[in-house]
């Protein structure tokens, strides 16, 4: 294989070309078809449970995606409820009702919801809030006043101070979320009004994300691709000689990226980091034919020999880390995740790829560069032997691993154990409004409009009534007696279509109810028992009508909305006593759950004649064996929704819930929870899986248990540090971060398997260890050394990137270089002079 490769690039240059360029052109050619996905649900298979639960609440409970619109005003003395304020939040809401992806029916805002107030003894009246743009100011205040009896309203469509007022947008599709936004936003420059707009919530966070990502596509990895470029020209002085490996890298990228979106996969975020990960690894092996062909060659012998030579030293170790890189990577295919996946393997396949383009194009290309550039090159670059800076610092290093590897080992260690312990400080947590910098108008949306309102952040407490099955096996237990009693064909008609589910227990009262008319004696008592005994059974049905299940989750609210985790919960309990206090007195003496099932049945049907009585069905389902609290949170942290899961579940446990009653979670905020902790998991086994196979493949490898346990030395050490720097420097656990692993078991092997295997063949070659390490921390540590710089400071421009995961991966990128390097030129030189006797012998 080894022989094969470089022939074929030294004897068939241009086939070389032609292939490698024709397949990057055809894969490059399904770029333009690319179709981004910021969606977090699909972190999570469409099977998994949670995932499925969740889509069917939003179904059942008609809930939508939506867009929050603030509107604050802070210099008026009325705060929002001034006449001119209102108007333009009027003009607002009535524009926002045109724009195509609105659900019109379910919009929430001031001048589309009802107040609620009675009209008389027994009697309420439902009218418009706001149904036209208030007049003057004492038309205002009277708006806030009837507001501040609207417990649903109150913190939600208005803040508790006055001062801001929201509109709530829901949108057919979440993927319409930034168009709609920007429609809302030019609606707003155009508005006479001095009121500060925002707008937020997840949907539009999420879209906008996608929008910006897709630029960033654009601008991080060619800026990153230049400046690597500007640096590998510093090291090596020869134009000609550093755009071979930025070709190699380019088509590694254009490629892989072509593929992924040829295979019909969505660029997701970790997707879109592909062309960041893959072109530092894309040039590594570059760097390295390049640092030992410049070092062996001189005037007078052939590129094409000189090529030759380097590729046969260099090959198996190239092999070797590039798979080892790919192994890490597609260790992620273990990850529960279908975009960590789907990143993991496109990656590795991408290092793969960008070695065989290394192995065939470098050689090529080398051996026909012309002798004269290539002596330009020698001369400028041996211009300064041995008195570079770089250089300097590696002699002297070389010289302190050795003569004080001691010391090298007590401090890695004493570092180690303060890595231990910040890892124990990581904290998981994410939140897509986060990925924006804090000055981006969605972050500053983000934080007013929390700061004003209950919380712009959804989750959906779902309570459900788990003996309906019971009852409706007992209904049908009492429709077969009743068949086995009567002898009458339109009752048996009837009576079966309940038994096959084609028609519910009201319709077969009512039915029965009709039939009875026409029955006498035996026949008649049997139907009209079974018609009692199924009002019965009808009204145990409507569960969540029952003022004992209703008083419990008054309860659960008052304790949610204690905590101080939830700004807010609204649920049908709070739609019941608002009714029910305008039927009465209207005092707040009266705002309570009835003490009657019928009375919560009256305070239902009276609600179901105001204009919104479809907001009845967003709080319970039309069977009422199912009922959502609605919970409204400030913050969108993944840690706070899981307080406050931690909090209902203990409520639960000290106040057990009402016998027949169970819940369970869903909404934006939670499925963000659920992906968080199956990406942690899932990362923590593969990092350990791949660990083991790369164990394997370095004793494979070095032919050496020794050996390959020094290999995996740079590795252990620099996850350690990494991650325990995450941990000291309080920087949360979030996906960038997380996929980081692979890349550093990638990197920080191929610095360990390039050092311990040119390291081998010098320690046999002189049979002197301070000899052999003499050699090895010139060219082969100028290699390594180049290699780390080359990627650290080549990322450099993601630190301007106006997204936060971009800067993530830059910052810690060039500290995962940084890192490997220190520990491969550091601990491995310390620890083989410990233990030279053995490393010598096994050498030889």
């Amino acid at each position: 294989m080894k022989n094969w490769t470089i022939n074929t690039a030294l004897n068939h240059p241009k086939a070389v070309y032609w292939a490698m360029g024709v397949l990057t052109l055809v894969l490059t050619a399904f770029i333009p078809l690319i179709q981004i996905d910021t969606d977090p649900e699909n972190m999570l298979p469409v099977d998994q449970p949670d995932r499925v639960f969740h889509n069917q609440v939003k179904q059942e409970f008609s809930l939508y995606d939506s867009i929050v619109v603030g509107a604050v005003n802070t210099y008026h003395p009325n705060g929002i409820f001034n006449a001119e304020s209102l108007s333009a939040l009027h003009s607002l809401t009535q524009h926002i009702l045109t724009i195509d992806g609105v659900i019109e029916q379910d919009l929430m805002s001031l001048s589309t919801s009802d107040n609620i107030e009675q009209a008389g003894p027994g009697t309420i009246r439902f009218e418009w809030l706001m149904p036209q743009a208030p007049e003057n100011e004492q038309t205002a205040q009277a708006i806030q006043k009837k507001v501040n009896r609207l417990p649903l309203a109150l913190e939600t469509l208005v803040s508790g101070d006055g001062k801001s007022a929201a509109i709530y947008v829901p949108i057919k599709s979440k993927d319409e979320s930034h168009r709609i936004s920007k429609e809302i936003l030019a609606y707003i420059d155009q508005l006479n009004s001095d009121d500060e707009y925002h707008i937020t919530g997840l949907p539009v966070a999420e879209d906008t994300f996608g929008f910006e990502m897709f630029v960033q596509m654009g601008i991080s990895a060619p800026l990153a691709a230049v400046m690597i470029f500007i640096i590998m020209l510093l090291f090596f002085r020869s134009f000609n000689l550093v755009i071979a490996p930025m070709i190699v890298a380019m088509a590694t990228v254009l490629s892989t990226m072509g593929l992924l979106i040829a295979c019909g996969y969505t660029v997701h975020i970790m997707s879109s980091m592909i062309a960041i990960f893959l072109m530092p690894i894309a040039v590594v092996d570059s760097v390295h034919i390049m640092s030992e062909f410049a070092d062996r060659y001189k005037p007078g012998r052939t590129p094409r020999d000189v090529a030759r030579e380097v590729l046969q030293h260099l090959f198996k170790p190239m092999l070797f880390t590039s798979i080892t890189s790919a192994v890490g990577f597609l260790s992620l295919l273990i990850t529960p995740i279908p975009p960590v996946q789907i990143f993991g393997f496109f990656v590795a396949f991408g290092i793969l790829l960008a070695f065989i383009f290394t192995v065939l194009f470098m050689p090529a290309y080398i051996s026909r560069m012309s002798e004269k550039k290539l002596a330009d090159m020698q001369a400028a670059l041996h211009a300064h032997d041995g008195d570079s800076f770089l250089a300097r610092v590696l002699k002297y290093m070389g010289v302190a691993t050795v003569n004080y590897s001691k010391l090298i080992l007590i401090v890695f260690i004493a570092l180690f154990g303060v890595s231990v312990v910040g890892i124990q400080k990581i904290q998981i947590n994410d939140n897509p409004v986060r990925w924006f910098k804090a000055d981006h108008r969605i972050r500053i949306a983000d934080e007013v409009l929390n700061h004003h309102f209950a919380g712009t952040y959804d989750a959906f407490l779902t309570l459900s009534f788990t003996g309906k099955d019971m009852l409706i096996q007992q209904q049908q237990a009492k429709v077969n007696v009743l068949l086995s009693q009567v002898d009458n064909k339109q009752i048996e008609t009837v009576a079966k279509q309940f038994l096959n589910n084609a028609i519910d227990t009201n319709e077969l009262i009512s039915r029965l109810d009709d039939l009875s008319f026409d029955l006498d004696g035996n026949a008649l008592t049997a139907v009209e028992e079974l018609i009692s005994q199924l009002e019965t059974y009808a009204t145990e049905a409507k569960y969540f009508t029952r003022p004992d299940v209703l008083a419990y989750m008054e309860q659960l609210q008052k304790h949610m909305d204690s905590t101080g985790l939830v700004g807010k919960s609204n649920a049908i309990t709070d739609l019941v006593k608002t009714v029910n206090r305008e039927l009465y007195s209207g005092e707040d003496g009266d705002y309570k759950i009835p003490p009657t099932q019928a009375g919560v049945a009256q305070a239902l049907l009276q609600f179901q004649s105001s204009h919104r009585p479809q907001d009845l069905w967003h709080m319970v389902n039309p069977d009422y064996s199912r009922a959502l609290i609605w919970l409204q949170l400030t913050s969108g942290d993944n840690q706070d929704m899981n307080r406050v899961i931690d909090s209902v579940k203990d409520y639960v446990a000290s106040h057990p819930l009402p016998e027949g009653m169970e819940y369970r979670w869903a909404g934006k905020t939670f499925i963000n929870v659920v992906w968080q902790e199956a990406m942690v998991t899932g990362m923590l086994e593969s990092l350990i899986s791949a660990f083991v196979v790369v164990f394997i493949m370095m004793v494979v490898l070095f032919r050496s248990v020794l050996f390959g346990t020094l290999a995996m030395l740079p590795l252990t050490l620099t996850i350690t540090f990494i991650y325990g720097l995450i941990g000291w420097i309080g920087k949360d656990y979030d996906m960038p971060i997380a996929v980081l692993s692979a890349l550093t078991l990638g990197l920080s092997v191929d610095f360990a398997i390039h050092f311990l295997e040119r390291a081998r063949e010098t320690f046999k070659q002189t049979g002197n260890f301070h000899e052999a390490m003499a050699i090895m921390f010139d060219e082969p540590a100028n290699a390594i050394s180049r290699n780390a710089l080359v990627i650290a400071l080549g990322f450099t421009p993601l630190l301007f990137a106006p997204l936060v995961p971009y800067i993530t991966v830059g910052v810690f990128l060039a500290s995962i270089m940084a890192a490997s390097g220190l520990v491969t030129l550091m601990v491995l030189p310390a620890v083989l002079n410990q233990i030279k006797r053995f490393v010598v012998k096994t050498a030889n």
